[in-house]
């Protein structure tokens, strides 16, 4: 099925003129000048179609003799109307792998669609009077380099995938034996990458390792599943993967094990878009919003609709690093953490109480600094590692936030073709073995990772 088909066109808050965003990103939205119109759905494209009912059977006069009633044939059942689907329009090119940056935070890319592959920017676009083309691939534009320092927007070169452009193939692998329980003490450590909404994927990816069954339930007995952020946007259904995993919490804590989660970028941006809307924020690069950027990097207006309290109250109170058996986990790869305290639970609180203080520029002052990468990738990988786990503790880091394929140089196209996918096998090891990346890419055809740790490498 195409996944994103049937939402609500994204709609993008358009705000505070003076957020820099270069030219490329002022691509039309969905529904906007510039985008092909979707043809409306055919009511008679639905495969249990039937006539209103069959006729009554005619019955004869008796005669005298009292002969058996003869009965007309009801009428043939009409073939039901299927309605020809609509012709796929023809996907954009992938943009050439981006060149590797130096600066430990890598940004994402600016472009309002939101759907497989798509990502966007930190804060809002401005409006433009003559806006980019929306065959014009909005990576094209370059780098800006005048952004002040410390001012990270998030991924802007992660390849564009338009609403509808992308077939997403179902998987529904045979589920896996039950991770065997290990007696009175802690079960088998399993870790989960990026998310953003992909249900069934998850569902599947699951089930491979025996962690649910055939109906979604926990199947683990006393294991123990982390989550690694990121939920929701870019894809069709993050509010029902909140609820997956909020129910899987209460399942394994039943059955003697545990599901639990670390707080990602995606969460803070979706509490701010929530609670703080377009109240004006301090970027560090102008006035932008959380509206804005919610929208920009991906956000679903079903999402919005669908977020009750509940689920703001669970993700207000996600951790934001722990340890696991001499592994460190976090959700983002950047050294950010360090400026929130010097113990895993001196941060946890801090983030905590800056999200009870509910104030706006504090809270987007802590996304911003969420949404920085690939502080262990090139020469100073190792020594940026060391600098966390020398301060946290544990052997390794394992993370997620940044695609493995970008972390590889591997860059995939839209025309869903299996040999032209990003190669993602498993987790990325990398950082002389001292970090594993957990986000195979889901949002860009890759693949969702579900790990048993340690990893036999």
């Amino acid at each position: 099925m195409t996944q994103g088909a049937g939402q609500d066109p994204v709609e993008r808050t358009a705000t505070l003129r003076d957020f820099r965003v270069p030219p490329y990103a002022r691509v039309p939205v969905q529904g906007h000048a510039g985008e092909p119109p979707v043809p409306p759905a055919d009511p008679t494209l639905h495969l249990g179609t039937r006539p209103a009912a069959y006729p009554e059977p005619v019955a004869f006069p008796e005669p005298p003799a009292r002969p058996a009633p003869a009965y007309t044939e009801p009428p043939a059942h009409p073939e039901p109307a299927y309605a020809e689907a609509p012709a796929r329009p023809e996907p954009a090119a992938y943009p050439e792998a981006p060149a590797r940056p130096e600066a430990a935070g890598y940004p994402e890319p600016q472009t309002p669609a939101a759907h497989t592959g798509t990502a966007h920017p930190l804060a809002a676009a401005p409006v433009a009077a003559n806006p980019v083309a929306a065959t014009a691939h909005p990576g094209s534009g370059g780098f800006p380099d005048d952004f002040p320092d410390g001012y990270t927007p998030t991924e802007r070169d992660l390849p564009v995938i338009q609403r509808g452009d992308t077939l997403q193939v179902p998987v529904a692998p045979a589920a896996a034996p039950a991770p065997a329980p290990t007696g009175d003490g802690p079960g088998p450590l399993y870790v989960v990458g990026d998310v953003h909404g992909y249900l069934d994927e998850l569902v599947a990816a699951l089930r491979a390792q025996g962690l649910v069954d055939e109906n979604g339930g926990w199947a683990a007995g006393n294991a123990r599943l982390w989550f690694l952020g990121d939920f929701t946007d870019r894809g069709p259904d993050g509010i029902g993967v909140i609820d997956l995993v909020m129910r899987l919490s209460a399942e394994a804590a039943a059955a003697g094990g545990y599901c639990k989660a670390l707080m990602g970028n995606h969460e803070l941006l979706l509490i701010g878009a929530k609670r703080f809307g377009d109240t004006p924020v301090n970027s560090g690069a102008g006035t932008a919003t959380f509206q804005a950027a919610w929208l920009l990097n991906g956000g679903q207006k079903h999402d919005m609709d669908r977020l009750q309290d509940v689920h703001l109250q669970w993700m207000s109170r996600l951790d934001a690093v722990v340890r696991e058996d001499d592994h460190l986990l976090l959700h983002s790869d950047t050294t950010a953490y360090l400026d929130y305290g010097g113990t895993i639970e001196d941060v946890n609180d801090t983030v905590h109480e800056i999200l009870t203080r509910n104030d706006a520029d504090e809270v987007w002052d802590l996304f911003r600094k969420f949404t920085k990468r690939f502080a262990f990738r090139d020469d100073g990988g190792p020594q940026a590692v060391q600098e966390l786990l020398g301060t946290y503790g544990g052997s390794r880091v394992v993370h997620g936030h940044s695609p493995i394929p970008y972390l590889l140089g591997q860059v995939g196209t839209e025309d869903g073709e299996e040999d032209s996918r990003p190669v993602v096998d498993g987790p990325h090891v990398y950082a002389d073995g001292l970090a594993i990346a957990m986000d195979g890419g889901v949002t860009m055809a890759g693949k969702l990772l579900v790990v048993q740790l340690p990893l036999g490498d």
